[in-house]
């Protein structure tokens, strides 16, 4: 098996082996090329200490990453490589942290502290692949299984169970059955990880291909850190509109929407809202009235605990409160939308209830819908009709002149011109908009 592997990756490795050191690509980088995909990064491991990792590169610009546990970032011809010498881990004090590390030269000594066998690959020019744990044949079932004892593994290091379940998601693997079984027994030492860690984990885990499913299957696992997902399960809808309990739709919505983070994040969360609201009528139909407004809530607390950046903060809460805005019928509505949304909102909006509806009984209801809500887009942008006091025909200072008072009522006048514009009472023409403000004296 050959690895088309950066030039930078090959002349770090033979740099390393002319230098009578064996050194390998490791991990995520020959897991991902094996399966056809475009490595993200590309770590090396080796058995040069990290001072003649140094010297072997000392052309190049080097930094300090972790001398401490033996990571020297080498960067080759604009190229950052983590090179890392081969090493074993002494006792782990807080699930996450070894207290010592020992360097060694053995290469199946380094890789028996890893987490999972596909995670074990290794790969240079001269040896090819080689596969100390049978990560291939784990790669070619489709299993992700843990390195050795599975409880220990995730013992040590409690972020390894989230990391399982984003790497069921991203690759769409199917856990064994022991690594299974240790990944959620051992779930609660998951409290003891900084939330920073946690996010990063999520964030990839729900932007999976089988977001759905592997959350399914370990959602006691994320109930660690989203204890408010548990209200979510077995919550009926029970409405002719649903087929699913909130939680497995918002599930199907998940694996629906675009794998993009905010919009994934929206879908996650849109129902978060719906126990609390929950409402059964005479009939046994169940109303979730106020919804969006109380998941948006929830959202934003969750998200800031989670530590996400303000910026996605904002506009994911943003999302999820308007998710539940019907689709425009006409051009008029559709222009009222986009000057209340903007374009960009307005077309996450589309994937959101394209993605809702997905998830729902009868998942094509609203589809002509959302195609004439993007064709009102299309025909709006391409007409350049006016959405915003930005493009109004006048300005306050036109209306000032014209006699209007300032204050709240230049911008109520400003607003009303915009309204009849948009609903094709008044033309955007300067002459237009004054002799209606007159007419009307809006």
């Amino acid at each position: 098996m050959q690895i088309d592997a950066p030039k930078q990756v090959r002349a770090a490795l033979q740099r390393l082996a002319n230098s009578g050191f064996e050194a390998f690509a490791v991990g995520g980088c020959v897991r991902d090329s094996l399966l056809g995909l475009v490595p993200g990064d590309w770590d090396i491991t080796t058995a040069a200490l990290p001072k003649e990792v140094e010297a072997v590169f000392a052309d190049c610009r080097l930094i300090e990453t972790g001398l401490r546990h033996g990571t020297v970032t080498v960067l080759l011809d604009g190229m950052p490589l983590e090179i890392t010498t081969y090493r074993v881990d002494g006792d782990y004090k807080d699930a996450r942290h070894p207290q010592s590390v020992t360097f060694s030269r053995n290469l199946r000594e380094d890789l028996l502290r890893r987490d999972f066998t596909v995670n074990t690959l290794c790969w240079n020019e001269q040896r090819g692949v080689v596969d100390l744990f049978d990560g291939i044949k784990d790669l070619q079932a489709g299993t992700l299984r843990a390195v050795g004892e599975p409880e220990q593994r995730f013992s040590e290091d409690a972020l390894r169970i989230l990391r399982g379940v984003r790497f069921a998601s991203t690759l769409g693997f199917a856990v064994a059955p022991d690594t299974a079984e240790a990944m959620l027994a051992t779930r609660a030492l998951l409290g003891r990880i900084a939330a920073e860690r946690i996010r990063e984990e999520f964030t990839k885990l729900i932007c999976g291909k089988a977001a759905g499913a592997a959350i399914d299957r370990f959602a006691p696992v994320l109930e660690v850190f989203l204890p408010e997902l548990s209200a979510l399960i077995g919550c009926q809808q029970n409405t002719p509109y649903h087929c699913y309990d909130v939680f497995h739709h918002t599930l199907a919505a998940l694996d629906a929407a675009p794998q993009e983070e905010t919009l994934r994040l929206c879908m996650f969360f849109h129902d978060f809202g719906k126990p609390a609201c929950r409402r059964v009528d005479a009939n046994g139909v169940a109303h979730f009235k106020g919804h969006a407004i109380v998941s948006a809530r929830l959202t934003e607390q969750i998200l800031r605990r989670m530590r996400y950046p303000n910026k996605t903060v904002r506009r994911v809460t943003h999302l999820v409160e308007i998710h539940d805005t019907k689709a425009p019928l006409d051009r008029v509505q559709a222009r009222k939308l986009l000057a209340r949304l903007g374009e960009e909102d307005y077309r996450a909006l589309i994937e959101i209830k394209r993605a809702d509806c997905r998830a729902k009984a009868q998942p094509h209801a609203i589809d002509r819908k959302l195609e004439d809500m993007e064709r009102f887009l299309r025909e709006i942008l391409k007409d350049g009709d006016c959405v915003s006091l930005h493009t109004l025909a006048v300005n306050g200072d036109d209306l000032l002149a014209a006699g209007v008072p300032a204050g709240s009522t230049l911008r109520a006048a400003l607003e009303g011109l915009l309204n009849a514009v948009m609903e094709g009472r008044c033309s955007n023409e300067k002459g237009a908009l004054l002799s209606y403000w007159t007419e009307n004296a809006l």
